[in-house]
């Protein structure tokens, strides 16, 4: 009986050994999705076209210095989808295939990346949706200024100028892509100001795919059916805005103030010259880092709250800033701004430029 005794104490010995040897492992094991720590975690950063060209110049770039701020040892796994969300949803499996810990995903059709949440989210993998919403399911953070509010301010923006300068006529609304619900969003945002601004909507369009191309091409065919009628167009985008002012210098019509938003530099340009009424700074470095940040607490395990929700889901938005003419030097344009003058303010734009004091 002692004998067996000794040999039970001794079983038992070993197995609260096991057990012990195996909680202390629980404790320190990585949360990486392949045995990594945090301090190396695999981060997607997944773009949705290069029709704006944000995303190539600044987004990625942003996004990825921030993360190597945070984490030396993090890897970035950056893909642009071009436009096409069957190759956005084969990008996401790619980079849950390398291991990806998060998944930041700015969506082509925010409908479609409801599968890519789901999938990701069934293996663990936290995602953010970054400045484009997904309303069909809750990803697990968002990061974006707020569309809504951009609607609303590029639309009452343009109203208060025309009716300042007491233009007649009616508007077009160039919203952007009908996949995207971000502009889905903005376009709301318009409507609240446009819609009681006392002038007529003569005709609306949702750009497939944000194409300036396509935008110039719809544009073009309502200053045919409009001539002489069109006091203001409000494009959701620089890059709708630009195709807007295309088709009338195409159409050798006198541009009417049309609104942007990305504060891109062709825009930037644009509006010291005067062929652009508004556009929409938005600094990129503002969300780009908010990203970087959260897919980072994410990475450690932990989970970041945001001030607000938005479709159900912890989110964070920030408030951009209108840029016209009067206040570009002071907000967009200069040292310390998102866009430097001497990229701004070449030789084309350089007396335009220093007509509003920009040397």
């Amino acid at each position: 009986m002692k004998q067996r005794s000794v040999r039970s104490f001794a079983a038992a010995l070993s197995a609260m050994a096991v057990i012990v040897s195996a909680a202390a492992c629980t404790t320190k094991a990585p949360t990486g999705t392949d045995g990594r720590s945090p301090e190396d975690a695999k981060i997607a950063f997944l773009m949705p076209d290069i029709a704006s060209t944000r995303y190539e110049l600044y987004d990625a770039p942003l996004f990825r210095a921030k993360v190597k701020d945070l984490c030396g040892g993090c890897e970035v796994l950056y893909q642009n989808a071009g436009g096409d969300a069957a190759k956005q949803q084969q990008q996401a499996d790619s980079a849950l295939a390398q291991g990806a810990d998060v998944i930041v995903i700015d969506p082509v059709d925010s409908a479609a990346a409801a599968s890519t949440v789901r999938t990701a989210q069934g293996r663990g993998v936290p995602v953010i949706a970054y400045d484009r919403p997904i309303p069909a399911v809750k990803a697990d953070y968002y990061v974006s200024f707020d569309n809504e509010k951009i609607g609303s301010m590029i639309g009452a923006s343009l109203v208060e100028h025309l009716k300042a300068t007491s233009a007649e006529g009616g508007l077009l609304q160039v919203n952007g892509s009908p996949t995207d619900a971000a502009a889905g969003l903005i376009k709301k945002g318009v409507h609240s100001a446009v819609d009681s601004s006392g002038f007529d909507l003569l005709a609306e369009y949702d750009t497939p795919a944000w194409e300036p191309g396509k935008a110039q091409s719809w544009v073009s065919g309502q200053i045919a059916k409009f001539p002489g009628r069109i006091a203001g167009v409000v494009a959701a985008n620089d890059g709708t805005g630009g195709g807007s002012i295309a088709a009338f210098k195409a159409a050798g019509a006198a541009v009417p103030p049309v609104t942007g938003n990305d504060a891109e530099l062709a825009a930037a340009q644009r509006i010291i010259q005067g062929d652009q009424y508004n556009t929409i700074s938005k600094p990129i470095t503002t969300v780009a880092e908010a990203a970087a940040t959260a897919a980072f607490a994410f990475a450690r395990g932990e989970k970041p709250r945001g001030d607000t929700k938005l479709f159900g889901t912890p989110s964070e938005l920030f408030t951009p800033t209108v840029v016209t003419k009067e206040n570009i030097a002071e907000v967009l344009v200069g040292d310390g701004k998102p866009l430097k003058t001497a990229e701004v303010c070449t030789t084309t734009y350089a007396a335009a430029c220093a007509g509003i004091g920009l040397t």
